[in-house]
This record gives structure tokens, C-alpha cells and sequence, in this order.
């Protein structure tokens, strides 16, 4: 009985972790995209050098 637990605990603490794995890749896509556009998007100042697209 105790190793049939065992087995579907580890089971479940796979399956619980291949499910996180799977959204912060999506998340790190998402910020990757919004990163890029952010850059491409960046306007320029009025001295004439580029300036930058986020306040940090």
C-alpha cells in the first residue's frame, strides 16, 4: 500500500511541476514579445538621440 502511494505522489509532483514549467514558459514568451515590441517601439527625444521605452 505505502509504495503505490509513493508512486502516485511522485506522479503528482511531476504532473504538478510539468504544469508550472509549461505557463512560466508561456509567461517568459509573453515578456519576451512585450519586451521586443517595447523596444521596436521606442520614439526618439528631442535632442535627437533614442531614448528609452521604460522608466528604469
Amino acid at each position: 500500500m505505502v509504495p503505490i502511494l509513493l508512486v502516485l505522489l511522485v506522479v503528482l509532483i511531476l504532473f504538478g511541476a510539468g504544469f508550472a514549467v509549461q505557463i512560466l514558459w508561456w509567461i517568459a514568451l509573453a515578456v519576451l514579445v512585450l519586451w521586443l515590441l517595447g523596444f521596436l517601439m521606442r520614439g526618439t527625444s528631442a535632442s535627437g538621440t533614442r531614448g528609452r521605452w521604460y522608466r528604469w
